[in-house]
């Protein structure tokens, strides 16, 4: 009866508060940000540009991750207050799932720690001829980088380490994409991959600019190079080909045909991807008309595919006009909006086809940042609806919800 007996996640006061602290810690380096570079003037000397391109794109890795973060947060919170078994679906055991306050902790404690350093690299006088700069500030992205991989990959018991682990098993079947059965957390974190391009593709530029850049006189050499324009190639596709081989392990698998449709829209994907990069760094009319005509047709199939087949929505003969039968949220208003929103967020890729990318008050970096926050907080809404329909139909044939899980493990019992 013991064992039997749920056991409920105890809430933790200092979760609570640390999560408050760094919260407010935030919002002040923040705010602190803004007032240094508005009084300073910084965006109007001469070094700003130099530092929007080689600086700016090392610290706003770390906003993208704080951001799905931030957006993965409010799914767990939503997901718990309508009451969508999300630990069950995604197979952790018991007691072992992170809360919306572990969750917001890490991705405070993250936000405080970048804005930091953001603080502390950033030069009073950003004009190149001052030299203003050494060569241990220019390396603090590039320590908060390694202290962040320390902690994902650290193997004590320290910091969420079954979650950690849970990730990295994830990642590694992600990675591994044909050789391993997929499951819904590793199809998951793929399609999480696809909405974090940018991010990967910032990942690339540390390396190239430590590695082959001048980073003690804040310089590189990346936009000039074959190999680093291959890789901003090959970079932007691999999260799309590792959804597109597990649509293919599925295919022959399970004998799903509608697999089939899935793989073909991530190829579709992977072809509007290659299309808009050579438009980015070649341009040219006829690379903008093919850049514009494959974007568009893939941006319709997964638009279809995520509010008809992921979101289970637009059935004409159900009880709820135009949704789904079953439905958790009571206002149904809701969905409509969410429909919208994913539509208007998917077509942030405009602003590359259409030339978009340079404006008068706006850095093109600054710009390429806000397009990938969209897509993140796009991601997010469709976190949210995708595990309600997996919840409520079980579309994904991973396994049945109507029972309710042992609280035990049989493979932690000896036979």
């Amino acid at each position: 009866m013991n064992t039997l007996r749920p056991k409920p996640k105890k809430e933790r006061h200092r979760i609570t508060f640390s999560m408050g602290l760094f919260t407010g810690c935030s919002a002040a380096l923040l705010i602190a940000l803004v007032v240094i570079i508005h009084a300073r003037g910084i965006l109007n000397s001469e070094g700003a540009p130099q530092y929007m391109d080689n600086i700016f794109p090392l610290y706003s890795l770390f906003g993208f991750v704080v951001l799905h973060m931030l957006m993965y947060a409010a799914n767990i919170y939503f997901w718990k207050r309508y009451r969508i078994n999300y630990a069950f679906i995604f197979g952790f055991k018991q007691g072992t799932e992170l809360g919306y306050r572990e969750v917001l902790l890490l991705a405070s404690g993250l936000s405080v720690l970048a804005l930091g350093c953001v603080i502390s690299n950033l030069d009073m006088e950003m004009d190149p001829r001052t030299k203003s700069f050494k060569a241990i500030t220019e390396l603090i992205p590039l320590a908060l980088l390694t202290l962040l991989l320390v902690i994902i990959f650290c193997p004590f018991n320290i910091i969420y380490r079954s979650s950690r682990f849970f990730l990295i098993q994830c990642a590694f079947h992600c990675v591994f994409a044909p050789l391993y059965k997929v499951t819904l957390p590793d199809f998951l974190l793929a399609d999480q991959l696809t909405s974090q391009v940018q991010a990967l593709r910032n990942l690339e530029f540390y390396i190239c600019y430590y590695g082959w850049g001048d980073f003690t006189t804040r310089t590189n050499k990346c936009s000039g190079s074959r190999v680093f324009e291959s890789f901003y190639f090959v970079v932007a596709m691999i999260p799309y080909w590792f959804r597109f081989l597990q649509c293919l392990r599925r295919l022959f698998e399970e004998k799903d045909s509608g697999q089939a449709y899935n793989g073909l829209k991530y190829f579709l994907i992977i072809i509007a991807v290659a299309a808009r990069t050579a438009y980015e760094l070649r341009m040219g009319m006829a690379l903008k008309i093919f850049a514009a005509a494959t974007s568009g047709a893939a941006t319709i199939m997964a638009t279809y595919w995520d509010i008809v087949v992921d979101w289970g929505l637009l059935q004409r003969d159900s009880r709820n006009p135009w949704l789904r039968d079953k439905l958790v949220i009571p206002t149904k208003s809701v969905y409509f909006v969410a429909m919208v929103l994913n539509v208007v967020l998917r077509l942030a890729w405009m602003q590359t086809v259409l030339g978009f990318r340079q404006t008068p008050f706006l850095h093109s970096k600054a710009l390429t940042a806000i397009v990938a926050c969209l897509e993140i907080i796009r991601r997010g809404i469709w976190n949210f609806f995708r595990l309600e329909n997996e919840h409520l139909n079980n579309v994904g044939k991973y396994r049945a919800f109507k029972s309710v899980p042992l609280p035990f493990y049989y493979e932690n019992k000896r036979i």
